[in-house]
């Protein structure tokens, strides 16, 4: 019994903390995001490299306080949890290969050989006016988690009028899971 006990405590361990934990995109902004999220290997090189295939398309005022953020626990549970589901990733084994993988791919899924060796990382986006469907000049950037080996990119943006930011940090809950934010003022 105690046996079983322990290969299921670790077996829900290593599922809690397989890619790194939850991430959330908190836009506090009068603007409209659209990006992508990348996740890729911090240690022994950086791929591979899983990011949405898709353009993700973040509403303004969407965030955790009004319950319209961005929440995505893993590859596979957000397209039936997230407000903003993706249904297929890509996934970069090497600079030479690419493919395009369903959200519920064995090697996405908690526990899998792709969601064990990533963690989420960065971001590519603009942000638009959503009454004219027009970029907002100067609100667009790649930003990194600081401490990511594979992207050399700030964690902060200012735009040059300092009107707008954007910031992506981790936390450690008092649990041990890693949660990712961008955070988008």
């Amino acid at each position: 019994m105690k046996k079983l006990l322990t290969i299921l405590g670790v077996t829900v361990a290593s599922l809690a903390y397989s890619q790194g934990g939850t991430m959330i995109v908190n836009n506090y902004s009068v603007y409209e995001y659209r990006g992508a999220l990348i996740a890729n290997n911090f240690s022994g090189g950086c791929y591979p490299i899983i990011g949405t295939t898709d353009t993700v398309v973040i509403h303004p005022d969407s965030h955790i306080g009004n319950g319209q953020a961005l929440v995505y626990p893993n590859y596979k549970d957000q397209f039936t949890l997230s407000l903003y589901p993706m249904p297929n990733w890509t996934v970069n084994i090497s600079a030479t290969s690419s493919n395009v993988r369903p959200w519920n791919h064995g090697s996405l899924m908690p526990g899998g050989v792709f969601s064990n060796n990533t963690k989420w990382s960065s971001t590519k986006f603009a942000m638009y006016d959503t009454a004219t469907s027009s970029y907002v000049t100067g609100f667009n950037a790649n930003l990194s988690i600081a401490g990511n080996p594979c992207n050399g990119s700030g964690d902060y943006f200012a735009t040059p009028s300092g009107a707008n930011s954007a910031e992506m940090f981790t936390i450690t809950t008092s649990t041990g899971l890693v949660e990712t934010y961008l955070q988008l003022y």
